[in-house]
């Protein structure tokens, strides 16, 4: 059976084309896709929870995780995230036919490379990153022993760290923006797509600039946003900051290291993003400042009006 959803566009990328939209795909190959051996660079929250979906699915015969911390590895598989650990990339992607990073922005480029030095001939290589324009320029084709990367971006996750906090159903239902450039082959867009898709994520293809600054609007200036009003919360309020103050500033609980780094390779996308914010909030301080409560009730019902399009 062949599910179709959406349509397909053509937009610019680089000079180049490639195919956004939604994906087709056949429900039978994706519900017969198995793999012999995945490994997973980087098992916390995100990959220990493609680790337990993995292995909840039964979709791959043998999971192994590779990291620096030896400790933390023994953990994911004590967890059931993984089957094996190591802290050799040579050794954990000897014989992978998938390899997901899922480290750090900053770090991406420099494992893709050192997987593809060591990976199968043919294997296939994604990530799980927030950005995507930087480390697919990082990433240059064509890699050793024909193996192909292409960037993706599951949608979920949360505030907390580590494999402790990871879950099976964390893509169920999440968006996943897979980023081809021309280069990349149709085949492996294929895979890819499946992979998530396999995963119980609605996959979205565009370019990485598109992606990015999508996701500088969406993602990343949020983050920032509630850390601004986290961060300038005098503690003597502390104690009357109820479930509105705590609800809006949640995310500013992440990872600092990784946030930053996310801020780094999307700051042009992030300026954007942060002066059409900057460009509202000034114009309710101008409606509050001329006690002009209709302006700021249009403004309001228009905020209003668009937070409920999005659902819950």
């Amino acid at each position: 059976m062949i599910v179709k959803s959406g349509l397909f566009r053509v937009s610019p990328y680089g000079g180049s084309q490639v195919t956004e939209g939604i994906c087709s795909y056949n429900c039978d190959a994706i519900n017969a896709m198995k793999w012999d051996r995945i490994a997973i660079v980087g098992v916390g929250l995100i990959g220990g929870s493609i680790g337990l979906a993995l292995r909840q699915h039964k979709l791959a015969q043998h999971v192994v995780g590779i990291g620096r911390n030896s400790a933390r590895l023994s953990r994911a598989q004590d967890l059931g995230a993984i089957d094996s650990t190591t802290t050799q990339v040579d050794r954990g992607v000897a014989d992978a036919e998938l390899i997901i990073v899922c480290t750090p922005v900053h770090q991406i480029p420099d494992f893709v490379n050192q997987v593809a030095a060591f990976a199968p001939r043919g294997a296939l290589v994604t990530d799980a990153g927030s950005t995507k324009e930087v480390i697919v320029s990082a990433i240059k084709a064509p890699l050793p022993n024909e193996v192909v990367f292409i960037g993706s971006h599951p949608l979920a996750g949360s505030e907390k760290q580590g494999v402790e906090h990871a879950r099976s159903d964390l893509f169920d239902g999440a968006i996943c923006v897979v980023t081809p450039t021309a280069s990349t082959p149709p085949s492996a867009i294929q895979r890819v797509s499946q992979f998530w898709q396999v995963l119980r994520a609605k996959v979205r293809v565009m370019g990485p600039e598109a992606h990015d600054m999508a996701l500088a609007h969406t993602s990343h200036l949020p983050h920032l946003m509630a850390s601004a009003l986290a961060g300038s919360l005098s503690p003597s309020y502390h104690e009357l900051a109820a479930s509105g103050f705590r609800d809006t500033t949640r995310i500013a609980s992440g990872d600092v290291e990784l946030w930053s780094g996310i801020f780094e390779q999307n700051n042009m996308a992030l300026l954007e993003a942060l002066d059409r914010l900057i460009q509202e909030l000034e114009t309710y301080r101008e409606l509050l400042s001329q006690s002009d409560m209709e302006g700021v009730c249009k403004m309001l019902t228009r905020a209003k009006r668009n937070r409920d399009d999005l659902g819950s």
